[in-house]
C-alpha cells in the first residue's frame, strides 16, 4: 500500500472560497457576516472537485491512501480573531469528513486547527478532539507562526505550547507544522514562508529539550525538511556545539520528514542524510507545483516516481511507503 501522508483539498468547489470572501467583509460589514449553514456544497460538487484532480492523479500515479487536510495556504490565521478561525476552521474540517466519508479508500482526514495570533493554544484542543474523536481524523496541521509571516509566537519548544501537546499525546496524534499564507511581502508563501518555517521549526526542536517532556510526540516536518538535508553537517555541528544530542537520537521518534521535494536529486540527498526511518511519502498534489518537468517529462509533484528510480532496497522503499505513514499516525489501524 502506498500512503501520501501529504495532501491538501485544493481544489474545493468555489462556494467555498465564496463563504471565506463573505467571512472576511463581515469584519468590516457583520451584516456580510455569513452563518455556516450558508455554505451549501453538495456530493456531486465534491465528486467532481475531486475525480478530474487527486483521485485522477492518484489512480494515474498507483498511489492508494492520501492523509488529507484543508488547503494550508487557505487556513490564514492571521485574518479576523478567535472566532473568525474557529467558524472558518470548522467549516473546512467538516469538508474534508464528507470527502472522507465520499471516498474511504482513498482518503482519511487531519484537521486545521483554530489558531489566531496571541490565543493560547489549549484554545484549539477542543477542535482537535472533535476531529479525532467524532469526525475519525488521524492528526492535525499546527501552525508555528499563526501571525502569518510575523513570527510573533514563541518557539515550538516553548511552554506556550504544551497545552496542546498534552491533547495530541491523550489522542496519541502526530502534527504536521505546516504554516498558512504569508501576509509580510518579504516572504512567497510556498517558495520561501513553508521552507523558512519547515528550517526553523528543526533548529527549534534541536535547540531544545521538549522530547524529554514529551517523549510520545510526534511532528512531521513537510517539504522535505525546508533547508535542513542539505545542511545536514551545519545542523549536526551545531548540535555538537551546543552539547546536543546526535541529529539521528534527536529525532529518532519524534521528527520526521516527507518527501515533497520535487526532483531526483532532493530526494537521494533526503533519503543518504536523514534515516529512513524518518521519511515518509508525500507529494503535496494538487499543490505548490503543478506544471511537468519538461527534462523528465513528468509533474514535479509525482514524487513516487523519485523513491522508485532511487538506490533504495525494495524492503527500504516500501518503509517509506507505508510503513513509516503507519507508526507516525496509529490511528491509521482503525
Amino acid at each position: 500500500m502506498i500512503i501520501d501522508c501529504h495532501g491538501h483539498y485544493t481544489t474545493a468547489p468555489g462556494e467555498l472560497q465564496k463563504f471565506r470572501d463573505a467571512q472576511i467583509a463581515g469584519l468590516t460589514d457583520p451584516a456580510q457576516t455569513p452563518s455556516p449553514a450558508s455554505l451549501k456544497i453538495s456530493d456531486d460538487q465534491i465528486r467532481d472537485s475531486l475525480e478530474k484532480a487527486q483521485l485522477k492523479l492518484q489512480r494515474e500515479r498507483g498511489t492508494d491512501l492520501t492523509i488529507f487536510s484543508p488547503r494550508a495556504s487557505a487556513m490564514a490565521h492571521h485574518i479576523g480573531n478567535e472566532t473568525t478561525s474557529l467558524q472558518w476552521t470548522r467549516v473546512c474540517n467538516d469538508l474534508i469528513k464528507r470527502v472522507c466519508g465520499l471516498y474511504p479508500q482513498n482518503f482519511v482526514g487531519v484537521c486545521q486547527l483554530p489558531q489566531s495570533p496571541g490565543v493560547p493554544p489549549l484554545n484549539s484542543a477542543a477542535e482537535l478532539e472533535r476531529c479525532v474523536r467524532e469526525l475519525g481524523f488521524i492528526g492535525c496541521n499546527l501552525n508555528p507562526d499563526p501571525s502569518g509571516g510575523h513570527w510573533t509566537a514563541p518557539p515550538l519548544t516553548d511552554r506556550h505550547w504544551y497545552p496542546l501537546y498534552e491533547k495530541m499525546v491523550e489522542l496519541d496524534v502526530p502534527a504536521m507544522v505546516h504554516v498558512s499564507s504569508s501576509c509580510n511581502s518579504n516572504f512567497h508563501a510556498t517558495g520561501a514562508h513553508y521552507l523558512n518555517a519547515d528550517t526553523t521549526a528543526f533548529m527549534q526542536f534541536l535547540t531544545a529539550d521538549l522530547f524529554k517532556d514529551f517523549p510520545a510526540l510526534r511532528f512531521i516536518i513537510p517539504h522535505g525538511g525546508g533547508a535542513v538535508p542539505f545542511h545536514w553537517g551545519r545542523y549536526r555541528g551545531l548540535a555538537q556545539d551546543l552539547k546536543r544530542p546526535l541529529l539521528e537520537d534527536l529525532i529518532r521518534n519524534n521528527v520526521f520528514f516527507d518527501t515533497c521535494v520535487y526532483h531526483q536529486p532532493g530526494i537521494d540527498l533526503l533519503l543518504k542524510v536523514v534515516p529512513l526511518d524518518n521519511v515518509l511519502f508525500g507529494s503535496e498534489m494538487v499543490g505548490a507545483v503543478r506544471g511537468i518537468d519538461p527534462r523528465s517529462g513528468h509533474y514535479y509533484d509525482d514524487t513516487k516516481r523519485y523513491i522508485e528510480s532511487s538506490s533504495l532496497s525494495a524492503a527500504d522503499k516500501k518503509k517509506i511507503f507505508e510503513g513509516n505513514a503507519r507508526r507516525v499516525f496509529p490511528r491509521l489501524a482503525s
